[in-house]
C-alpha cells in the first residue's frame, strides 16, 4: 500500500522465518521465502517476484538471494543473485557498537552501512538515523502475521531489506 507519505506497505502471510510470504495492498506477491533444500542442510530463496517489482520503477538489484545454512542449522552464508560471492550471514548479524546493544548492522552491496533495530514483535531498519523500514507482528485480529513499511528512499534496496529481515529473524528463531 503506497500511502500518502509515498510508504509501501507489505503484508507477511506465515509466521516460519524459513517460509513466508508477502503480498502488496492489491493481492500481489511482492516476495516469497522457501525452503529449496533440506539435505544435507537447508537452502532458503528469497524471490522478488517480477508482477510486483515490475510496479516499482526504482528498485534495483537481484531478484533473488539464497541463505544456505551450515551444519545443524546453524549460520551459514548468502548469495544474491547469480552472483557466486559468499558472503558469511554473521556479516549481517554484526552486533551494535555498545554493550548490550539490540541492534544488528550489514553492509549493502553499494558500501553503505545500515543496521536493524532488533525486537521479537518489531524491528527497525535504519540507515544513520533515517528510518528504512519497519516490520511488526499484527494484532491478532488480522489475518496476517506481520506488517513491513518500506519507505520510499529504500525502494532501491528492498531485496536486501528482505533479505537481513528474514536474517535476523531467523537468528532470533535459531538462537545465533
Amino acid at each position: 500500500m503506497s500511502s500518502s507519505s509515498g510508504a509501501h506497505t507489505l503484508f507477511q502471510y506465515g509466521d516460519d522465518p524459513l517460509s513466508h510470504r508477502f503480498i502488496d495492498h492489491e493481492g500481489r506477491p511482492a516476495f516469497t521465502i522457501h525452503q529449496v533444500e533440506r539435505y544435507p542442510n537447508p537452502v532458503v530463496r528469497i524471490t522478488r517476484e517480477a508482477e510486483w517489482a515490475q510496479q516499482h520503477p526504482s528498485i534495483m538489484g537481484p531478484d533473488n538471494s539464497y541463505l544456505y545454512l551450515g551444519p545443524e542449522s546453524t549460520a551459514g552464508y548468502i548469495i544474491y543473485g547469480s552472483n557466486q560471492t559468499q558472503i558469511p550471514m554473521n556479516f549481517f548479524l554484526r552486533p551494535g557498537k555498545r554493550e548490550g546493544s539490540l541492534s544488528r548492522y550489514f553492509r549493502c552491496q553499494n558500501g553503505k552501512d545500515c543496521k536493524w533495530r532488533i525486537g521479537s514483535h518489531r524491528m527497525e531498519c535504519l540507515d544513520g538515523r533515517t528510518t528504512l523500514a519497519t516490520w511488526e507482528v499484527s494484532p491478532p485480529n488480522q489475518e496476517y502475521y506481520a506488517r513491513l513499511i518500506i519507505r520510499p528512499n529504500a525502494m532501491h534496496l528492498v531485496t536486501e531489506i528482505l533479505t537481513t529481515l528474514v536474517i535476523n529473524r531467523m537468528a532470533l528463531a535459531l538462537g545465533w
